[in-house]
């Protein structure tokens, strides 16, 4: 069979009925500290906040009058599921949408507001493949038409148009431009024009780790059907590439690289820093590949491209990524160190770390010997987090770097504590103190040596205060000391040794 010439279908591609020509906008701040032109196309300005609009309507456009009239079915993630919905709703057809049930509910929402009465909403299975083997199945009894989210030649050329707009609004050298890849469509669609008409130009995909079909398949020279596919980014939550997008990616793609969770949240972060919009983590692959190619590549004053190809965040999403976004680019180190659990060991700690700043220092009571404690400190390029490991093990302290452990960084760093024996006339105060470089480095050093430290939480939350929660073994015959102690402190302090969350987890 004769393959498309899709540089005529992207030319005659029938998409700007309903999408828009997105703009080619410049990433000041990230392009300053990558040292290269950055660019952001940007596709999640679209009226269904994605691209997958393009794709959908070229296809559903050109379907005949009678075939268009029996109604359209299709399986989707969820952006293209609304852009399905959406371009229904412009041809006034029927459409049922099969959706995996853990698309985030702002898309399954939008497909319903952008479809209206002439959509039908059903939920199958846990991924894009299990709701698509779902309406195949519901295609025959029904007699529709499926449109392919991307493993169709109308739908690759539809997404092919952010192409032709790349080209046409930067007419001047580009070095590469980087797409995400879930089942391929706007990959295929881009690499596509791309090389027709610029081949010099790279075109590097970009998929997360744990939803790799892509990447694996292209290093096989076949098709691989992952077992399990990480949610997350799930927008590019395939097991099984298309079998023409797969054709495609194979013959045109320079490289298809691959970046963790932390990465797409510290590019989510960017974009928000430099365009005030918040994308959804597939939209934010390509700007992730981009940061890991030019900092792999040591390239300067290049440009890049990477097409921010959808922003259906759910909100409550949004702490999630702003916890993560900092070790995803390398602003924060996680350690576990081991201090002797004798005087004047904490302090010997807390010069190590001088005047950095200090985003979390967790620490309980636990042995009469040694004490475990859990510390994000900010860090300034990746290398400082080896420096920092070999600095507290030269002093001393056993050092377990965190920063790329799962299990530390979602759920540890939150039970660190717990009942214990030896926190004997234990006194719990919350303090608050203006954050600023060296604040609690200041806050610990004002802590006299008098009293033992059997418990500190602290979190910097990015406001103008922190709060810490601090344990400290005060005799009772002290306790006059103590109290005149802290009101030489000079911080607002409360008194929690009441509260009954310390009396039913901590006392």
């Amino acid at each position: 069979m004769a393959h498309p010439d899709y540089l005529k279908k992207v030319l005659t591609a029938r998409v700007y009925d309903v999408a828009r020509e997105s703009e080619l906008e410049p990433a000041r701040n990230l392009s300053a500290r990558l040292s290269n032109a950055v660019f952001l196309k940007r596709e999640d300005n679209q009226p269904v906040f994605s691209f997958k609009i393009r794709g959908a309507y070229n296809k559903m456009a050109q379907l005949p009058a009678d075939v268009l009239a029996r109604g359209v079915i299709t399986a989707s993630a969820g952006n293209h599921a609304q852009g399905v919905a959406f371009s229904a709703a412009r041809l006034g057809c029927r459409a049922v949408i099969a959706i995996p049930t853990t698309t985030p509910q702002v898309k399954i929402d939008a497909v319903r507001a952008h479809g209206g009465p002439t959509v039908e909403v059903v939920l199958a299975g846990e991924s894009y493949s299990d709701a698509y083997a779902h309406a195949l199945k519901l295609q025959q009894e029904r007699g529709l038409t499926f449109v392919h989210p991307f493993d169709d030649p109308d739908v690759i050329a539809g997404q092919g148009t952010v192409a032709m707009e790349i080209l046409r609004q930067h007419q001047g050298p580009i070095h590469a431009i980087f797409v995400p890849i879930g089942g391929g469509g706007l990959a295929a669609g881009v690499a596509a024009y791309v090389k027709a008409v610029r081949p010099e130009i790279k075109v590097i995909g970009v998929q997360t780790d744990d939803s790799c079909a892509m990447a694996q398949s292209i290093k096989a020279g076949e098709r691989v059907t992952l077992a399990e596919v990480g949610l997350f980014s799930d927008g590019t939550a395939v097991k099984l590439v298309g079998e023409e997008t797969f054709r495609l990616c194979r013959e045109l793609l320079d490289e298809v690289l691959t970046v963790d969770t932390d990465a797409l949240c510290a590019a989510i972060k960017d974009v928000f820093q430099d365009t005030r919009s918040v994308l959804e983590p597939a939209g934010s692959l390509a700007v992730a590949g981009a940061k890991l190619y030019a900092e792999r590549e040591g390239i300067e004053g290049k440009t890049l491209v990477a097409v921010t190809s959808g922003a259906n965040m759910n909100f409550d999403r949004m702490r999630f990524v702003a916890e993560r976004a900092e070790v995803g680019e390398a602003r924060e180190a996680v350690f576990a160190v081991t201090i002797p659990e004798e005087r004047g060991s904490f302090k010997r700690f807390c010069e190590l770390v001088g005047t950095r700043s200090v985003t979390e220092f967790n620490y309980r009571i636990a042995d009469a010997s040694a004490a475990h404690i859990f510390v994000g400190v900010q860090i300034k390029t990746r290398s400082e987090s080896a420096q920092m490991m070999n600095a507290f093990v030269e002093h001393g302290f056993a050092t377990v770097d965190l920063s790329h452990d799962e299990l530390s960084k979602q759920h540890i760093r939150y039970m660190v504590g717990g009942r214990s024996p030896l926190a004997r006339d234990e006194r719990l105060l919350r303090f608050e103190f203006p954050e600023r470089p060296g604040a609690l480095m200041k806050f610990l050093s004002s802590m006299a040596p008098n009293w033992n430290i059997s418990l500190f939480h602290y979190r910097n939350q990015g406001a103008d205060y922190s709060s810490i929660l601090v344990g400290i073994q005060v005799p009772s015959a002290e306790n006059a000391e103590f109290e005149r102690f802290l009101a030489t402190l000079g911080y607002p302090w409360w008194d929690e040794g009441a509260n009954p969350v310390y009396k039913l987890f901590l006392a």
